[in-house]
């Protein structure tokens, strides 16, 4: 068995610009964020003797008069909007239930999926008997969140093209608060590859495809093999995106694709060790402060 043995290195200590924390409160469980009483109460805070007080560690967001503190850490809340990446988990009278790293098991119902071809019709008892030929147990999909339910589940769909079943890829599971919120959460990257960056944690790699069938209604799966090249791509995003979130930087295109530019002098074996992991964030950051202006 091979065994990787280091030396230890004397780890060079940089300061970095504190302009991009400015203006973000991080606080704690218990401490004060304002005694004021014009604000409104949101979420992750409560009142103790009329100060305001957090009851979760996060960063203190406000919207007008409303404070709330969002966790640095915590299960993905869903908002109608949120593009996702999830797991088929059991299949129901009418509906599939979907892992989407929540507190509940989301809901994604057979009337909010398309048919095969893009048929346009009331779903029938014939279409209940055969859902197991669209989406099965241990699936992976992409949809995008309908609605919420009142106890906080999720409503899925699917009727868009781009989203449906997941084919040939890489699932990474990631904190929900890492992922930027974005207009469009597909990217086809130069190096190669294509991301899915959903806004539950769940980030998914694959071989940019080469062509759409659009009669499959989203559930058609290549099941070609992968080439060499695409296959090492996909294992260097992965691996940069681990780098990305052991480190605490937002994942967005942008990111990513510095992220991987940092890190091709090194193997790709070679990006999980810390100090190499260190040099590649360090160089990251300092692309995005420069972007940023």
């Amino acid at each position: 068995m091979a065994v990787d043995m280091r030396l230890p290195t004397i780890r060079k200590q940089v300061s970095f610009s504190t302009s991009a924390l400015d203006g973000k409160d991080l606080v704690v469980p218990g401490d004060v964020i304002t005694s004021d009483t014009g604000f409104m109460r949101g979420h992750g805070t409560y009142m103790d003797d009329e100060k305001l007080t957090a009851s979760v560690a996060g960063e203190v967001e406000r919207v007008n008069k409303l404070i709330c503190v969002r966790p640095l850490k915590t299960r993905f809340n869903g908002e109608v909007g949120d593009v996702i990446v999830g797991r088929i988990t059991e299949v129901q009278q009418k509906r599939w239930k979907v892992d989407t790293n929540s507190r509940l098991d989301s809901v994604l119902l057979l009337s909010s999926v398309n048919l095969p071809g893009g048929e346009l019709r009331r779903r029938s008892a014939e279409d209940e008997l055969t859902m197991r030929d669209y989406l099965l147990e241990g699936d992976l999909i992409s949809a995008e969140v309908q609605s919420v339910f009142s106890d906080g589940a999720l409503s899925l769909h699917t009727r868009s093209l781009k989203y449906g079943k997941l084919g040939q890829g890489v699932l990474v599971q990631l904190s929900p608060s890492l992922i930027k919120r974005q207009k469009t959460h597909f990217h086809n990257l130069p190096c190669g590859a294509s991301i899915i960056l959903g806004n539950n944690g769940f980030v998914w790699l694959y071989p940019t495809p080469g062509h759409q069938d659009e009669e499959a209604g989203g559930y058609y799966t290549s099941l070609e093999a992968v080439s060499l090249s695409d296959r090492e791509v996909i294992s260097r995003l992965r691996n940069c995106l681990l780098t990305l979130s052991a480190h605490k930087v937002l994942l967005y295109d942008t990111s990513v694709l510095y992220c991987y530019d940092s890190s091709l002098p090194h193997q790709i074996k070679d990006i999980l060790k810390p100090e190499v992991m260190e040099e590649i964030v360090l160089v990251t950051r300092q692309k995005l402060l420069e972007q940023e202006g």
